[in-house]
């Protein structure tokens, strides 16, 4: 199990991780998260758990990782940005990550609109944004961030779509430096949004995808659109042109047409 001494040592954050709780099983550490957020806890306050009965993926699904051999956390934020930022945080993650596994495994990390991180066109991360917003202000942001680090196999589907960094380097990582590696860069990178704009975010999160000017289709809520991905707004949205049309979106599950 995780202690916060031993996560905390060599850290070199001066924001996130400032309190981390860890936990052996919990039902999930966004539930945690917000919890402790609407009773005012610090910003950079972590919650870390070996295992999660619920944990919670995008669109209601399960995240699904085998205790003991995983990354699963969630970082309590308190932007001093207007509710509609919102919006750009999920890719900013993906951003901070995809270039913290790069540095810890030297391998090509792909960033898949809204959320998904991906190896060789598999998923191998994922965050969750949750948040709050009263009277126009961001109260809290809760970002949950689930990384297969030495996971080797995978049940049902998961098998042909999923893998672990594990799986793609070949050897067993360390989890509390890939959990360092991870925390310092989500600190860059959220000082950068915070004080610079999404627009410095954007070009790094474009040079991570391969989505751009490819067939795909997303669905939100039962309605499905098809087309092609021009790129991503100023606000976090997916830019895609459709039946002639240009549309742009903020929430969907996305299908990349040929993978």
């Amino acid at each position: 199990m995780y202690s916060e001494q031993a996560l905390r040592k060599d850290l070199k954050t001066r924001l996130f991780g400032s309190k981390i709780y860890t936990f052996d099983t919990i039902d999930s550490t966004n539930n945690c998260a917000r919890a402790l957020a609407g009773c005012w806890a610090n910003e950079g306050t972590v919650i870390i758990a070996e295992q999660q009965t619920a944990g919670k993926g995008r669109l209601g699904r399960a995240w699904q990782a085998n205790p003991n051999e995983n990354l699963t956390f969630s970082i309590i934020l308190r932007p001093s940005l207007p509710p509609d930022a919102l919006n750009t945080f999920p890719l900013s993650v993906a951003v901070a990550v995809a270039e913290a596994v790069e540095t810890a495994t030297k391998l090509h990390v792909e960033c898949k609109w809204p959320n998904d991180l991906l190896i060789k066109g598999k998923k191998f991360a994922g965050i969750l944004l949750e948040g709050s917003v009263k009277q126009n202000t961001i109260e809290y942001v809760v970002i949950g961030i689930g990384v297969n680090v030495n996971q080797q196999s995978f049940a049902g589907e998961l098998q042909s779509t999923a893998t672990s960094l594990r799986l793609e380097t070949g050897t067993d990582l360390d989890r509390t430096l890939v959990f360092h590696e991870i925390l310092r860069s989500l600190e860059r990178n959220y000082r950068v949004l915070c004080t610079r704009g999404f627009d410095t975010v954007l070009p790094r999160w474009l040079s991570h995808s391969t989505m751009i000017n490819k067939q795909i289709s997303v669905s939100e809520h039962g309605n499905v659109i098809s087309g092609i991905v021009r790129g991503v707004s100023p606000e976090g949205g997916l830019i895609l042109q459709s039946n002639g049309s240009t549309k742009t979106l903020f929430a969907g599950d996305v299908t990349i047409v040929g993978m």
